[in-house]
């Protein structure tokens, strides 16, 4: 049996109220500025805040929303984070693929994302989505470090 076959199923599905508290944990494992309790509040029924649900537990999640710019609704990610001890199992590829989705079915064409220039990892996850590197912003984050937005147009596979 290999690693892969050994995992437990994972379930991806809309957050709830009730899931919040293991989302929040998961953030603060995950991020040296993490987003406080009330933010994951504020952004519960959002098109794309979706969890992916182990065996036992929450083991990630991401968070999707809609900006209207100038009359036009681009998607946004705005979060993903995988609990660390289920990185590297596929986890995140299934939340921003069915994140994506979520956002396309609600009407978006162009999606973006903000990722540290420092996280390759995640740019690797991201560029095979589809997305490219637009711009970048100085001092982004509260540490300093600059962030890349990344852009997928309407036209990219997923």
């Amino acid at each position: 049996m290999t690693p892969a076959d050994s995992r437990a199923p994972v379930t991806i599905r809309p957050a709830i109220r009730a899931d919040l508290l293991a989302v929040f944990r998961i953030e603060t494992r995950s991020f040296g500025q993490p987003w406080p309790y009330s933010a994951f509040e504020h952004v519960l029924g959002s098109p794309a805040f979706l969890v992916a649900e182990g065996s036992e537990s929450i083991v990630g999640f991401v968070v999707g929303d809609l900006i209207d710019t100038h009359g036009v609704s681009i998607g946004h990610i705005k979060d993903l984070a995988i609990d660390p001890e289920h990185r590297r199992e596929g986890i995140g590829t299934m939340l921003l693929s069915r994140g994506l989705s979520a956002l396309i079915a609600a009407g978006v064409g162009r999606i973006k994302l903000e990722v540290r220039c420092s996280n390759e990892p995640a740019q690797t996850l991201y560029a095979s989505f589809g997305f490219e590197r637009h711009h970048t912003v100085s001092n982004y984050y509260d540490d300093g470090e600059d962030a890349y937005v990344l852009v997928r147009e309407p036209t990219s596979n997923a």
